[in-house]
This record gives structure tokens, C-alpha cells and sequence, in this order.
């Protein structure tokens, strides 16, 4: 297997297009490395990108936060500029796998990859976050068009994550982050989902739902979030939405759930989250 440890995105960038298919991006590699060990690693080629020191930050704007591709998900979770501007990132990060994991881990690795279950994903789709990719060109992504299909993204073999943007949002907004893991917060998600509300007293004027490992993809919960916006929240709406998740999402059986299961866990964490923001 052939290394190569660009120092520069331009020189990231020539790499990929010169090796396209036969190569691998790595960062953190947690992904990647237990891929390697089990034989599932089919390219001969490894392009290590976690010497681009220059893709690791975390910075605040006036509308929005930008959060460098190579910023382990340790510094997000510890982060204040996270914590005070995307609270639900700020809590996801900090359930995601272990001390270890985290400090290894990248937001673009944790995106890149197209789990279903990635926990970045989640609130990055409740507060409306954008992924900037750069390649031939930069181009920007909402994060709900980046996801195409289980571990499919729409990153091209010559593409990159340069960057996460996410807006900053008014004070009359409410979240609220919720993890089902088999043993503890910090597995990997049976279910997960985040909740981004603009209330005013009981009345809901914006609502944004983002759930993980109850579909092929990341995805937004849009019925629901249309059930939610410009309605008063009653416990006869809330009783509604929890029974109109069970519509909109198609979880699968595997070795860590049923599909019966991740159903019945969609609605009660739903239920759930929208009584803390309320309250």
C-alpha cells in the first residue's frame, strides 16, 4: 500500500485526482484503520490528510460558526464558541465513542463516511448547517443533500470536506439532543435525533428534526416538522407527531435493534425532546 501525507489542500487535491479510485481519504482513522485490519479495504493507496493543520479550527462570525474539516470531534466537544452557538452539536460530540475515539475522530471523517448513525450528522441537520466541499472547484452543500444513501455521499473521488458552516439562530430558539445507544450514550446510535425550535410561549413558529439510524441516510423529519410549525403545542399534537415519525422513517434490523424497535424508540425520543424544549 502506498502513504502520502499532503501538508496543503492543493496538494491533497492533486493526489486525489491523479489516484481517484484506487485511493482513500484518512484523518483520524477510525473508520479506515479497523477497514484495514479486516481486509474490507480494497484501495492501495492512502492519502492522510491530518497533517493539513491549516483545516483544523472552530471560529465565529457574526450569522454563523465555521468549523474546519480536521477539527477532531474532542475540540468540538469542548469547545465554547459550540457551546453557546450549537449546543446539539456540542452534546453529540460529546457522546460520540469514547475519550479516545474523539480525539482521533474529524467532523469530515464522521460526515464523509455516510453513516446512517454518524452523531455529527444529526444536529448538523436540525440547525441547518452547510458542508463546504473542495475540489476542482469549492462548492457549498446543505447538509440534508449531502447524504445520498447508506455510506453514500455526494462527495466525488477528487472531493474533499474543506469546512462546516452553521448558523448562529435568535434567542427564541430551543434544542434539545437525544442518543439511544445498546450499552451506553457513547455506542453507536440505535437512534438518535435533535430538535432546533423557534417558540414563542407554546406556540411553535419554526421546528427543524434531524434523526440518525432510522433510515438509509441522516435525514430531516419534514412532516412532522410541518405538523409542529405555526401550531400551538398541545399534548394532542405531540401524541400526533409521535405517531406520524412511525410514517416517515424506514429503520432496518440489525445486530443492534429490530426495526420494531428503532420505530417504537423514534416515537418515545421524539415525545421526549419535544417536552424539554417546551418546558
Amino acid at each position: 500500500m502506498e502513504y502520502f501525507a499532503p501538508r496543503t489542500v492543493p496538494e491533497a487535491l492533486v493526489l486525489m485526482r491523479k489516484w481517484k479510485k484506487k485511493a482513500t481519504l484518512i484523518a483520524g482513522g477510525t473508520n479506515i484503520i479497523p477497514s484495514m485490519r479486516s481486509g474490507e479495504l480494497k484501495q492501495k493507496v492512502l492519502i492522510d490528510l491530518s497533517q493539513i493543520k491549516i483545516l483544523c479550527y472552530i471560529k465565529e462570525e457574526k450569522n454563523r460558526i465555521r468549523i474546519g474539516g480536521l477539527t477532531s470531534i474532542s475540540e468540538i466537544a469542548s469547545s465554547k464558541i459550540v457551546k453557546i452557538h450549537a449546543p446539539i452539536l456540542f452534546e453529540a460530540a460529546n457522546q460520540l465513542g469514547n475519550p479516545l475515539v474523539r480525539n482521533r475522530a474529524t467532523i469530515a471523517g464522521n460526515l464523509a463516511d455516510g453513516s446512517p448513525a454518524a452523531d455529527t450528522a444529526v444536529p448538523l441537520l436540525a440547525l441547518e448547517a452547510t458542508v463546504v466541499i473542495q475540489g476542482g472547484e469549492e462548492k457549498q452543500v446543505p447538509v440534508h443533500q449531502f447524504f445520498v444513501g447508506p455510506n453514500q455521499t455526494v462527495l466525488k473521488r477528487d472531493e474533499m470536506i474543506k469546512e462546516v458552516l452553521v448558523p448562529k439562530f435568535n434567542p427564541n430558539v430551543r434544542t434539545a439532543y437525544s442518543k439511544l445507544g445498546l450499552r451506553n450514550s457513547m455506542a453507536i446510535s440505535v437512534v438518535s435525533i435533535a430538535v432546533l425550535m423557534e417558540m414563542e410561549k407554546t406556540f411553535c413558529k419554526k421546528a427543524r428534526i434531524g434523526y440518525g439510524a432510522v433510515a438509509p441516510k441522516p435525514i430531516r423529519a419534514y412532516r412532522v416538522e410541518e405538523m409542529l410549525e405555526n401550531h400551538e403545542l398541545t399534548e394532542r399534537l405531540l401524541i400526533a407527531c409521535c405517531e406520524t415519525i412511525g410514517k416517515e422513517i424506514s429503520p432496518i434490523s440489525d445486530i443492534r435493534a429490530s426495526k420494531e424497535y428503532r420505530t417504537e424508540m423514534a416515537s418515545v425520543l421524539l415525545k421526549r425532546v419535544l417536552k424539554q424544549v417546551t418546558q
